[in-house]
């Protein structure tokens, strides 16, 4: 586990902490690395600006921060889960409509 401190990530909601997120990704079989925290900084900031985040923002935000890694395709390695939703989760950030779909077994 990495020594992760909170007030690191300027754009999270008051009721996050690093340890929350630690948890839940122990939950989820998920050993957090920098990559991992990148992304949740990412998502927080994209949240914390736009008023009304949407699905297809969000996505963008990811894409450009990770495109040198190979973007989307990258996180989904990531987070097997998907980077949007699974993302959003550890973050402590509500997951943008038509992130999920149960119907197609996928998400965003």
């Amino acid at each position: 586990m990495m020594n992760v401190a909170t007030k690191d990530f300027p754009y999270a909601p008051s009721d996050w902490s690093a340890d929350a997120a630690e948890a839940i990704a122990q939950q989820e079989q998920l050993e957090l690395e920098d990559d991992h925290w990148e992304l949740i900084k990412c998502l927080q900031e994209y949240y914390n600006k736009n008023e009304f985040p949407k699905l297809r923002g969000a996505t963008d935000a990811l894409e450009e921060k990770f495109h040198n890694k190979g973007g989307m395709k990258y996180l989904h390695k990531l987070l097997p889960d998907g980077p949007i939703a699974q993302g959003c989760k550890l973050s402590g950030l509500k997951v943008p409509a038509g992130s999920v779909d149960p119907s197609f077994g996928s998400s965003a």
